[in-house]
């Protein structure tokens, strides 16, 4: 390593001593607390089986917040990722669009649920309309940097012989970026599905509605069934994430198909 990298190294470095104070950071306390972690993931061992069918049918209603919740949020992101696009449309427009995306995504999904348990009450509905309002944020920013970052020599090719802007986009701009947005479409229901998994602490519905109250009731082998239902849930959305994009992405970017 050169003296340049070396100092960007040691500063770095130096920043996260200094932040570690700032934060209160004390690997003491962490060693100390070891203990009381054993005695928790002892208790966790003491599964209560006859709670697995309550927990797959929370899981289900969780998995269903999330496939809504991507799905809406993805056709209301598609409209609003054109207009933020600096290559297609002016500043007057991107903009004033970037902010109110940007706005959608400033806080994460359980902010947002609190606010529509507030607006419509408890329940599933809530979580809904916070995965769909961060997912419009989310993926909205991903798709118009996707966007921005198509190649220049077809949209000129194309804008050259004097179509028009939607013909621009249906022809030339969905077709170059559409591998990336199958990407982050993918991406962004694993993520809620997660979320959603959590949004049951505020009332929004969901699987995390059982965790948290055994959890604070200090049932932790209730609580690690629910818990295990997740990561399995989890696992299989992983799993046939990757097939959906070693099937349709990996072979639309290298004109083959990836084996198994």
């Amino acid at each position: 390593m050169n003296p340049k990298n070396n100092l960007i190294v040691g500063l770095i470095i130096a920043g996260v001593v200094i932040m570690s104070f700032n934060v209160d950071a004390n690997p003491v306390e962490f060693v100390e607390g070891i203990p009381n972690l054993a005695i928790i993931i002892k208790e966790m061992g003491e599964i209560e089986h006859e709670l697995f069918d309550t927990a797959f049918w929370a899981m289900l209603e969780t998995i269903q917040m999330a496939f809504i919740g991507t799905v809406v949020g993805v056709v209301i992101a598609l409209p609003l990722s054109m207009l933020s696009a600096r290559n297609l449309y002016s500043k007057l427009i991107y903009v004033p669009m970037r902010a109110i995306l940007a706005a959608a995504r400033t806080f994460p999904s359980i902010l947002w649920a609190i606010i529509f348990v507030i607006m419509v009450g408890l329940g599933p509905f809530a979580g809904v309309l916070a995965i769909t309002l961060y997912t419009i944020g989310f993926i909205a920013k991903l798709q118009y940097e996707s966007i921005e970052a198509v190649d220049s020599d077809p949209v000129e090719a194309v804008n050259s012989i004097g179509v028009s802007k939607l013909q621009l986009i249906r022809h030339v701009v969905i077709p170059e970026s559409a591998p990336h947005l199958i990407s982050q479409v993918l991406y962004m229901f694993d993520y809620n599905v997660r979320q959603s998994s959590i949004l049951g602490l505020v009332g929004a519905g969901g699987i995390g509605f059982y965790i948290l109250g055994y959890i604070e009731s200090f049932q932790y082998g209730k609580a690690a069934v629910f818990m295990i239902v997740v990561l399995i849930t989890v696992l299989i959305i992983d799993f046939v994430s990757v097939k959906i994009r070693d099937k349709y992405i990996v072979k639309a970017q290298n004109g083959m198909e990836v084996k198994s």
